[in-house]
C-alpha cells in the first residue's frame, strides 16, 4: 500500500540539482512526482520515480546523499475538496501528516504523503475507500 520515495539532499549551488536529474535520466529512470525545499545550507528534494530501489543505487554510486522512505501515494480524481478529505480523515484519526506534495493531469491526481503514524494511516486510508498506487502501476498511472 505504500510506495517508495527518495529524499536527496543537495547543497545550495549550481549545477548540483542537474547533476542528480542526469543520473536518473542516464539510468532510464523516470520521474513522477517531485518536490524540493530548501534552506540555507541544502536542498531537499523528493522523487516519487519507477524503480526506487535502482534510482537509489545508482545515486549512491555517484556519490549522492540520498534516503528511502516509504509514503502513500493515493489516487485523485480532479473534483474540488478531494484533498481536504483525505486530510480531515487522517486528522480525525490523531494521524500528523509529516509532509505531502501533489499533482493533476488531464483529470487524474496523485497525492503524495508521508503520515507521522503509517500503521494508522494505513487503517484510515482502506475504511475510507481510497486507492493507494503501487509502484508498479506508476508508469502507466497517467495515462
Amino acid at each position: 500500500m505504500t510506495i517508495n520515495q527518495l529524499s536527496i539532499f543537495l547543497e545550495n549551488r549550481s549545477g548540483t540539482l542537474t547533476k542528480v536529474l542526469d543520473i536518473l535520466k542516464d539510468a532510464g529512470i523516470l520521474i513522477i512526482a517531485s518536490s524540493i525545499a530548501d534552506t540555507a545550507q541544502y536542498g531537499l528534494l523528493r522523487i516519487v520515480c519507477t524503480e526506487p530501489q535502482r534510482a537509489y543505487q545508482e545515486l549512491e554510486r555517484h556519490g549522492v546523499a540520498v534516503a528511502l522512505s516509504d509514503v502513500f501515494a493515493i489516487a485523485l480524481d480532479e473534483r474540488p475538496g478531494q484533498i481536504a478529505e483525505v486530510v480531515r480523515g487522517l486528522s480525525e484519526g490523531n494521524i500528523g501528516i509529516v509532509y505531502m506534495y501533489s499533482f493533476f493531469l488531464h483529470g487524474k491526481g496523485l497525492l503524495i504523503i508521508r503520515a507521522d503514524k503509517a500503521e494508522e494511516a494505513r487503517e484510515v486510508i482502506l475504511r475510507s475507500s481510497l486507492r493507494c498506487i503501487s509502484e508498479s502501476e506508476l508508469p502507466d498511472w497517467g495515462a
